[in-house]
């Protein structure tokens, strides 16, 4: 298959078209500018990649995947603050469906192109190499990340492409508590009391998903409830835990994460879903200059460790700007942990309703939140399919 006849080709011709119907005043912001350069000089170069017959043409077209991807870290950190700057000059709505379906084609372009290094390509720290990594290679890499093992796949198989056959809910809200925890610990001190993370319900529910995309919801909600409960709590007294509520039905699993942390602000409310909008957005702009890329993976905010130094992320990028490989997209960016962006739950509910799953969130003023995340089951039958024309419209 050639470049010019590659689905991947299409995606990208898309969005460049979907930027060029934008205002001229819009595109010629600095930022969206950047990004739109970004998508034409990837159409180009991979239009012109020829017919693929070699092993070596195999190779040369995995470095040009893996240079394309390393050069869109900062789309979504440049998207963020172009759609903040231009307020005014498109209708809210408008803005946030422009960020939403670009925000939707950079998670397609991560998981889709082959040769990235991304996180959830990474098997989870619980499996053994034997069940992922060295995988037969035809059952690892797949053309689409949603293709299924069949009935003579060899069933101690764990992943299959970017999907983890066996995700335990339990596990990953353990997980993402632990460390998030240690997150909120660090930005708090030592002396902040942390509420207990408690899990009920269905303990033993596994599923198959794309783990990367669960630990970051799971992640951004337990890291908004933790830090509303600090925030709220007086002096002297025991935190109210965090529960977490796991259901799991033949199609789906439902996870409900309730906190007593007050609830949201009225004057914030309206505004949860949106990335144009909203009382924050100056601070918001402030912060995303700090970041000059990004994956949005919990992998970011991950503390480093004492044999870690500061530099790991500019010799992440010398190995891979000379050919080396660098263990995840994540590694190459510079997201300092404590830093509040104002885009997790955006993205979170992008990345639930990627697989036809939801996010919904119910505040009770002066009580607490009640967010409800719902999984569907990747490759079950009832699974909402979409067309050729819906995948290229988002």
């Amino acid at each position: 298959m050639s470049g010019r006849s590659s689905p991947r080709v299409y995606r990208i011709a898309h969005r460049l078209r979907d930027m060029q119907t934008l205002p001229y005043i819009v595109v010629t912001n600095p930022h969206i500018s950047h990004v739109y350069e970004l998508y034409y000089k990837a159409f180009d170069r991979l239009r012109r990649i020829p017919e693929i017959k070699t092993v070596d043409d195999n190779d040369r077209y995995c470095k040009i995947i893996t240079e394309t991807l390393r050069e869109h870290l900062s789309v979504i950190p440049r998207l963020a603050m172009g759609v903040l700057e231009i307020q005014g000059l498109m209708k809210p709505e408008d803005t946030d469906k422009f960020m939403t379906t670009l925000l939707r084609s950079v998670r397609d372009t991560q998981l889709i192109l082959p040769g990235s290094h991304a996180d959830h390509l990474r098997p989870p720290e619980n499996i053994t190499p034997s069940h992922s990594r060295a995988a037969p290679r035809a059952h690892r890499d797949l053309p689409f990340p949603w293709h299924f093992p069949d009935a003579n796949m060899d069933p101690n198989i764990d992943a299959v492409g970017e999907i983890f056959l066996r995700c335990s809910a339990k596990e990953i809200v353990e997980r993402c508590a632990k460390t998030i925890t240690e997150l909120v610990g660090k930005i708090n001190g030592s002396t902040a009391h942390i509420p207990e993370v408690r899990i009920y319900g269905h303990l033993d529910a596994t599923f198959p998903y794309i783990q990367s995309h669960l630990e970051y919801i799971i992640g951004e909600l337990l890291r908004n409830s933790i830090q509303a409960v600090i925030e709220r709590r007086h002096q002297g007294e025991k935190p109210p835990p965090i529960e977490v509520l796991v259901c799991e039905t033949p199609q789906h699993v439902i996870i409900r994460i309730s906190d007593r942390g007050g609830g949201v602000p009225k004057e914030i409310l309206p505004y949860l879903w949106s990335f144009s909008k909203g009382p924050r957005s100056q601070t918001r702009l402030k912060n995303l200059r700090k970041v000059p890329a990004l994956v949005a993976t919990m992998q970011e905010l991950k503390i480093p460790t004492e044999d870690q130094s500061a530099h790991d992320t500019k010799r992440n990028w010398r190995s891979a700007e000379s050919g080396g490989h660098a263990s995840s997209l994540s590694s190459l960016t510079s997201r300092p942990p404590d830093l509040r962006l104002g885009i997790g739950l955006p993205m979170s509910k992008i990345y639930a309703e990627y697989w036809a799953g939801s996010l919904e969130l119910h505040s009770l003023e002066g009580w607490g939140v009640d967010a409800f995340l719902q999984i569907s089951k990747l490759g079950n039958k009832n699974e909402q399919l979409i067309t050729r024309a819906s995948q290229d419209a988002v």
